[in-house]
């Protein structure tokens, strides 16, 4: 069988493992991957070369060395890590190589892993947030969203795919609940009562695996997925019935959440009080219907904590 080639940014990382895993896990589906990273050799690397990927090094900042990963791709699959550095200029940067990339490369589908430009919603002038790093609202935000420019400019075949709030954050990202004084564990967002939407890193790969077998559709469209949208104290619900153990909700507001001191923690108070402040353009950009026709495996939160409640760390 003729199978169609995918190249996939970051794929020992959480969003493009999920895709090729996602495509590995469907051999006849009609789609090969090529196992885009830095470094060739790690043990994921390895991993993915044992299950029949072809892995090739390649690095963001280095645009002649993903035109050359790119070349002879039917797809791409394009993602930036902010966490990695913290500088939006950086991933603005890494964005536009990936998008030159691809259009020299001549790959016929794109997917650009972006979320919205605050700035739309929340002018720079405007005090209801805080400015950060002078140019942003939610820097990991802003620069991905004003980055999708640079693929409609360069005239790739692209479909923006807006993710959402990882659950897998509560494993790996520290936002999981916390021992109380009383002993109850406490589960801190600055949401109020607003829903957040979530979705499990590994159905943002299979998503996108399902906009490559979608195809030609899709390209030029914008794809919001999400796998439930729920508020704090719903999430509390459910940690609280996955750990086995009384957890209560503990709403801040976003001022408190950026003053927590730890990296990022000014651009995430923007962020969730963004999504607070327009939880309804947040949430009707993010299709729980459409995210489960590409992925029919798409996972609840109670399906994701079932497999993954013992992984959160719970210590203070």
């Amino acid at each position: 069988m003729d199978r169609k080639l995918i190249a996939v940014v970051g794929a020992t990382g959480a969003q493009g493992g999920g895709l090729a895993r996602s495509i590995l896990d469907d051999p006849d589906g009609g789609f090969a991957v090529r196992a885009i990273t830095r470094d060739v050799n790690s043990p994921k690397a390895k991993a993915l070369a044992a299950r029949g990927a072809e892995v090739v090094a390649a690095n963001l900042d280095d645009e002649p060395s993903l035109e050359r990963a790119f070349k002879g791709a039917h797809g791409a699959y394009c993602v930036t890590n902010f966490w990695e550095h913290f500088s939006p200029e950086k991933e603005s940067t890494q964005a536009r190589n990936l998008a030159q990339a691809t259009k020299a490369a001549g790959v016929s589908h794109v997917i650009w892993s972006t979320l919205e430009d605050t700035r739309r919603l929340v002018p720079l002038a405007d005090d209801r947030m805080p400015t950060l790093m002078g140019h942003y609202k939610v820097p990991h935000f802003d620069a991905k969203g004003e980055a999708d420019a640079f693929f409609t400019d360069a005239g790739v075949p692209t479909t923006f795919l807006l993710t959402s709030f990882y659950w897998d954050n509560l494993i790996h990202f520290g936002m999981g609940p916390k021992p109380g004084p009383d002993g109850a564990l406490v589960f801190t967002l600055p949401m109020g009562d607003a829903p957040l939407p979530g979705i499990a890193v590994e159905d943002i790969g299979r998503s996108a695996h399902g906009i490559f077998r979608e195809g030609p559709t899709l390209i030029g469209k914008t794809v919001g997925i999400v796998g439930e949208s729920l508020t704090g104290a719903q999430m509390a619900a459910g940690l609280q019935r996955a750990l086995g153990r009384e957890v209560r909700y503990k709403a801040v507001t976003p001022a408190q959440y950026r003053g927590f001191g730890f990296p990022g923690a000014d651009d995430l108070g923007n962020m969730f009080q963004y999504n607070h402040d327009f939880a309804r353009e947040f949430g009707a950009a993010r299709d729980a219907a459409q995210t489960r026709r590409l992925n029919p495996r798409l996972q609840t939160f109670a399906q994701w904590l079932q497999a993954h409640a013992a992984d959160i760390p719970l210590d203070a």
